[in-house]
């Protein structure tokens, strides 16, 4: 990495989990640990004192959890981007993450470089999501889908069906080429239809789109 450090806080509860992560972050090329917090409502303080351009988040620590905090820092540091890192993929830790504002989100067997890699690309603005996360993500589309019967007439700001497909699997993780894939399209296609979608929804790139679709249930 080039240019100044990516300054990076690290919150979690137990002590020896969140020395350790400090200490390995810390060893990564371009990535600098500016503070710890021992828990969500220290995440925040730490946060706000300290602005830094990733929080690494924990999910279930004690006064304020992962998610809360997360939703609060976003609120507050628009700039400062979330990368939760938990024992927990399950559906009652990850959507309230994501809802919350997360933009990248590892359990805790992520390797060093799986880990350096989620932290360039959230501190670029952009997503990152472990693999079981996204089959998880795209799991939970399609039951959605299956559940909900035919699609809305009326969708939100003149997607068409095919969009918000496409949106949806945008939000499980997909690149173009899965959701290629995954709806039989041409890679051309998907990326004409992605052009449109981010025209409708104003959004400039992935992560804001995801963040739409989770807030207008097109997930």
């Amino acid at each position: 990495m080039t240019g100044s450090p990516l300054r990076v806080v690290v919150a979690d509860d137990q002590r020896a989990v969140r020395e350790g992560l400090a200490m390995l972050i810390g060893l990564l090329d371009g990535i600098q640990v500016v503070a710890t917090a021992t828990d969500g409502a220290d995440a925040v303080d730490q946060a706000l004192l300290h602005r830094p351009d990733v929080v690494v988040m924990d999910l279930r620590m004690p006064n304020l959890d992962g998610a809360q905090a997360t939703a609060r820092i976003r609120a507050e540091l628009p700039e400062t981007q979330v990368l939760v890192l938990t024992t927990y993929a399950d559906d009652d830790a990850l959507f309230p993450a994501l809802r919350a504002g997360a933009r990248g989100y590892l359990t805790k067997n992520a390797s060093a470089e799986e880990i350096e890699q989620a932290l360039t690309a959230v501190g670029r603005g952009q997503t990152h999501l472990a693999p079981e996360v996204q089959q998880r993500l795209v799991a939970a589309s399609l039951d959605a889908r299956a559940a909900a019967g035919p699609p809305p007439d009326r969708l939100p700001d003149g997607l068409s069906t095919r969009e918000a497909q496409v949106l949806s699997l945008i939000a499980a993780g997909l690149s173009n080429t899965d959701i290629a894939r995954e709806l039989v399209l041409s890679n051309a296609t998907i990326k004409s239809h992605i052009n449109h979608i981010f025209a409708k929804i104003g959004a400039r790139d992935r992560a804001q789109a995801v963040h739409y679709a989770f807030h207008h249930g097109l997930t």
